[in-house]
């Protein structure tokens, strides 16, 4: 398809990263507003003609759920204004966590955001690291799930770390530090957390050598910041001469910043594909998505591999 029938459009939650990305892809981003009532009810519509296009809608869906209700109505506009192609642009998708029923009596939100998507009438996914890789199988639609080491290794190579060791602050990020640690030629450490209950680590024991390295953390959320921060802790104990951290979802709810500011790292690294507060820490150092997401648009349009980006 022609480059005049694509469009980029962006929801409120993310207009900024939206204006990137299309600056990236070489056009202006698309104009779109959104009209509230007094009860907060909302309605998005497109300031311009989009029939037969290629829409792609720059959303992510954090909460508030407010953010997630307007991609979905973003997207109905879309249909209901006859586009060719949906494709939702979610940089981070909420609700990931919620992948499977780990107790009984309990929903699996992603799988129902996924049908609230599907439902809509969105016709492909571009997103960012999801939490858990088996989201892409609640779909029966494509999912382009894309990864922030594309972006993180090139500035850690940038800083050229003596020593270096991979470390991830928790089991469940194993592999994704392990492929890091592959990618580097550095060895790997995994802190393994205890919990009670959501967001609260009961105790952390450090499985691995650090002593004498520097190292790096490497987890796809900071949400309160304590795992992250107490994994940080535990290495520099164990004899790390330097920690930083690298995460892609700089969520940072509740004491977040405060915890950051009086950790241990060095400085710790994110992506956009999360405003950052205006309280954001000192430390924290981030790395834009917007010419990654712009490459992939153009790929998807030029109906090139997005797999060999990531190779």
């Amino acid at each position: 398809m022609s480059e005049r029938f694509v469009s980029i459009f962006a929801g409120r939650a993310t207009h900024d990263l939206g204006e990137k990305i299309a600056a990236a892809y070489g056009k202006p981003l698309g104009k779109a507003t959104v009209s509230e009532f007094s009860d907060h009810e909302f309605q998005p519509c497109f300031e311009e003609s989009i029939r037969g296009h290629h829409v792609f809608i720059v959303q992510s869906t954090m909460p508030s759920s407010d953010n997630l209700m307007e991609l979905l109505l973003m997207i109905d506009a879309a249909k209901r204004a006859s586009a060719h192609k949906i494709i939702a642009v979610i940089p981070y998708f909420g609700w990931a966590r919620q992948d499977r029923k780990d107790k009984p009596r309990v929903s699996i939100g992603s799988k129902l955001v996924a049908n609230l998507l599907v439902a809509a009438g969105v016709n492909r996914i571009v997103t960012l690291d999801l939490h858990a890789d088996q989201i892409q199988g609640f779909f029966d639609i494509p999912v382009d799930s894309l990864y922030a080491s594309s972006l993180f290794i090139d500035y850690i190579q940038s800083l050229n770390i003596s020593d270096l060791l991979m470390a991830s602050p928790d089991v469940g990020g194993s592999k994704r530090a392990s492929a890091y640690a592959k990618r580097l030629g550095c060895d790997l450490a995994i802190c393994h957390k205890q919990r009670s209950r959501a967001n609260v680590v009961d105790s952390m024991t450090l499985i691995g050598d650090v002593k004498g390295k520097n190292v790096v953390l490497v987890d796809d959320i900071i949400d309160t910041a304590g795992t992250i921060v107490k994994a940080g802790q535990l290495l520099l104990d164990n004899g790390a001469k330097s920690v930083r951290a690298f995460a892609t979802h700089a969520v940072c709810s509740g004491p977040a910043m405060e915890r950051l500011d009086n950790s241990v790292f060095e400085e710790v690294v994110v992506t956009d594909s999360i405003p950052l507060p205006a309280n954001a820490s000192k430390k924290i150092h981030v790395i834009s998505t917007a010419n990654l997401f712009a490459d992939v648009i153009h790929r998807i349009e030029s109906y090139e591999s997005i797999s060999s980006l990531f190779k």
